[in-house]
């Protein structure tokens, strides 16, 4: 199934500020809230379905992996990726919005940054009932003419363990439940058949 597991990326003010607890000698002070800025705004531009706002945070060539596994490089094809599952004509969700947290203090090296941390992303399907996911994000910044931008983007969720899983094995459940009643029926059925014959 296609969806919209993209867009997975940014991070929650209750998140930022708890991470953003920093300490006075911390070399990296500015360059941290800088960040938190930066992700904050991912965050607004994504709860409020506006792709311009999240590419903005972006370095023009930056990439970016989905959670459905498709690739993004560059801010066309986030674009591009973001009307064909959220407000294209012939889009795969009504709405998503995303609650997420930072998880340790970003690492720099240099001008670069890697922080990471967890979502809850909430998806509202054109073609189905809303579903929450539990993800992982990863983001790579570089300081660009004095500026942090995000240049990488990755999301994951467990393949495994997850709420679409959970609704998948429920399904088969239910099928191997109305396949057994449907037998027990039809072989009671052609047993009064032949009993009357």
């Amino acid at each position: 199934m296609k969806m919209l597991i993209p867009l997975l990326f940014a991070l929650t003010i209750p998140g930022f500020l708890h991470a953003a607890e920093l300490d006075s000698n911390d070399p990296h002070a500015a360059d941290r809230q800088a960040l938190i800025t930066v992700f904050k705004e991912v965050e607004a531009g994504i709860n409020a379905q506006d792709v311009e706002r999240m590419v903005a945070q972006m370095a023009p060539d930056t990439t970016v992996t989905w959670l459905n596994g498709e690739v993004s490089r560059g801010h066309d094809e986030i674009r591009a990726y973001y009307q064909r599952m959220v407000s294209g004509p012939e889009r795969i969700l009504e709405k998503y919005t995303t609650v997420a947290k930072i998880g340790e203090h970003a690492r720099f090296f240099g001008d670069v940054a890697v922080a990471d941390g967890t979502m809850v992303d909430t998806f509202i399907p054109v073609a189905r009932k809303p579903f929450e996911l539990k993800s992982n994000w990863t983001s790579t910044s570089a300081k660009i003419n004095g500026e942090w931008k995000i240049v990488s983007m990755h999301l994951s969720s467990n393949v495994f363990t997850n709420n679409l899983m959970d609704e998948a094995k429920s399904a088969v459940k239910m099928a191997a439940i109305g396949g057994a009643l449907g037998g027990l029926i039809l072989s009671g059925l052609v047993f009064w058949w032949r009993a009357r014959k």
